[in-house]
């Protein structure tokens, strides 16, 4: 089981505000907002986007989940509330043995928006997910284990095989509602299709409609190739 029960430790942020552009703020620009998380021992910088109207919420799950840069949040959704200006999102640092796959990271992101929620003054509910590469696996764990209700999930390059067969997987997510979308490529060379697909196909053989794979021939791994593709998708 991946996630046990623990004690939450005391949280706190600091916030900077700059323009998501980068440069000079200018009142019609988005504005990125950053705190940092502290619980159970571990700090994560975390970076949101918050219009003043925002009412959708994203949580955008960066890939090397595992690697020592533990400040990857900072930027790596920047790209996704650049695409939603109108919507909040919200992308936290998960690294080294702290990765998205664990307990404290499931309570990390929901810190977060508990402290999202207190700035604007309105609580957030649900949430939708995006993950990229290893970021999906946090999709998945998040989806079971976090207190939020997700009304959608877009995983792209994703390796759900190292959570485990397919069918296990998904059975317990057959309650939780929401849909799945994954994006595959067929020319992803960390993950190629030849073990990727099979295991989605199984997946969303669970999961029936709410469940669907965008693949491409040409896709290779990196978000850059599907950014565009995920700015015509009108849900998820």
């Amino acid at each position: 089981m991946v996630c046990r029960f623990f004690c939450a430790a005391l949280f706190f942020f600091v916030c900077n505000t700059e323009a998501a552009t980068g440069g000079p703020i200018k009142e019609d620009e988005l504005k990125k907002d950053s705190m940092t998380v502290a619980l159970d021992g571990v700090q994560s910088p975390v970076a949101f986007w918050m219009p003043k109207k925002g009412e959708k919420v994203y949580v955008w799950f960066h890939g090397g989940m595992s690697s020592s840069n533990c400040a990857k949040g900072l930027v790596a959704g920047t790209d996704w509330a650049q695409m939603h200006p109108n919507d909040v999102t919200l992308s936290a640092s998960a690294c080294g043995k702290n990765h998205w796959v664990t307990d404290l990271m499931v309570k990390v992101v929901d810190k977060a928006l508990d402290s999202v929620a207190l700035v604007r003054k309105k609580p957030i509910d649900r949430v939708s997910l995006i993950g990229v590469s290893d970021g999906a696996l946090g999709v998945v764990v998040y989806s079971l284990y976090g207190k939020r209700t997700v009304e959608g999930r877009l995983l792209v390059s994703s390796n759900g095989s190292s959570l485990g067969p397919a069918e296990a997987v998904a059975n317990p997510l057959k309650s939780k509602g929401g849909g799945w979308t994954f994006m595959q490529g067929g020319a992803d060379r960390l993950y190629p299709a030849e073990m990727t697909v099979p295991w989605i196909q199984s997946f969303c053989g669970v999961l029936g409609g709410s469940c669907q794979l965008i693949f491409d021939e040409k896709g290779v791994h990196d978000w850059s190739f599907w950014k565009d593709r995920a700015k015509g998708l009108d849900k998820f």
